[in-house]
């Protein structure tokens, strides 16, 4: 189900929701994080687009261009009801911000509570030139200070995604699938996993290029198999760093999604995942990377109460080096939610 749009005068929103079933879910019934992350980017999308071709002119998509940090407050669960509101909180010259927020809803008790919050920036390509960024209609701000904290942002992720970028650049180094059972548990080896996926049509956009929450559920779906192969319990995501797109995918390319264990706390663990394309038409012209994020995973009992994490055992330099960036992460992270906590009491 799907709200009516707003008038372009205001901020634009809508809100989609969906009832959670068992195809949703992991085996004790908690909702996977990607099938959130893929409804996040539904509602983003359809927003972005429809806001993109308020003007005459020419028509265009809204594509994925980051998502910034998103925390999964709450667990969701089969049955329950999941509201995703979706609201254009600032608009570039060639890039639009969308604020989205996830409630779930107990339809048998009545209860509620916010499950996700997450921030995505989109481009719009013109549907008759696919390398054609369009002009983004402006939106009307409420008052001057959220015109600028919005611009500041802006800068901040536009800075980002070019640092990750040039990090990633065009070297392919794929986590290879091992021979498990010659790696000792919990090293990087013995958990690491990799997904490989053709891209059909029922995976794209009016572009034919593939859509953003399908790739982040994929991501997620590989980084829980490497998060269950570490601690062999029940796990649920706890938190996605910035998602960065760095290049489109092409239907009909063969993508493989690779995720590597990077870093563990006592109470979670962090998983590298990136996303190469291999076109097979256009096979000239190479693989290339694609798409990078950090996930973030906690283990929990019957109960669905944290259990302690088994430390990573490292393999070499390049390993440890892997794990204090993690850590750097990790502690940086914590900082800001004690500092959000205190700031809120």
């Amino acid at each position: 189900m799907m709200s009516a749009p707003n008038s372009e005068s205001t901020s634009p929103s809508i809100q989609i929701c969906r009832i959670m079933r068992p195809d949703d879910a992991n085996i004790v019934g908690n909702v996977h994080g990607g099938t959130i992350l893929k409804m996040i980017e539904e509602a983003g999308c359809i927003i972005g687009t429809r806001h993109c071709n308020t003007r005459s002119g020419d028509r265009c998509v809204a594509a994925l261009a980051r998502v910034e940090r998103t925390d999964f407050l709450y667990p969701m669960f089969i049955g329950e009801v999941a509201h995703v509101s979706a609201e254009i909180s600032y608009t570039s010259k060639h890039s639009v911000e969308v604020q989205v927020t996830v409630l779930s809803e107990n339809i048998l008790t009545g209860a509620k509570k916010v499950t996700n919050k997450a921030t995505l920036w989109y481009v719009p390509f013109s549907l008759q030139n696919v390398d054609k960024i369009t002009e983004v209609p402006p939106i009307e701000y409420s008052n001057p200070e959220q015109e600028e904290l919005g611009k500041k942002r802006y800068e901040a992720q536009k800075l980002e995604r070019m640092e990750t970028k040039e990090r990633n650049g065009e070297v392919i180094a794929a986590v290879s699938v091992p021979e498990r059972h010659t790696k000792e548990p919990y090293t990087v080896g013995f958990s690491q996993s990799s997904l490989i996926h053709l891209i059909g049509p029922s995976d794209c956009t009016l572009h034919g290029f593939v859509h953003g929450g399908v790739t982040m559920k994929l991501m997620d779906e590989v980084a829980g198999i490497v998060a269950a192969r570490h601690c062999k319990t029940n796990i649920v995501t706890a938190s996605v760093d910035a998602i960065n797109f760095h290049r489109k995918i092409k239907k009909g390319c063969v993508i493989t999604v690779s995720g590597r264990m990077t870093f563990t706390s006592n109470k979670s663990m962090e998983i590298e995942v990136f996303v190469d394309a291999d076109p097979l038409v256009e096979a000239e012209k190479g693989k290339y990377r694609a798409v990078t994020a950090f996930f973030t995973y906690i283990s929990l009992d019957k109960e669905n109460k944290s259990l302690p994490v088994p430390p990573l055992k490292l393999e070499g330099e390049e390993e440890q080096k892997r794990f204090e960036e993690g850590k750097a992460r990790y502690l940086q992270s914590k900082a800001k939610r004690l500092a959000e906590k205190e700031q809120n009491q």
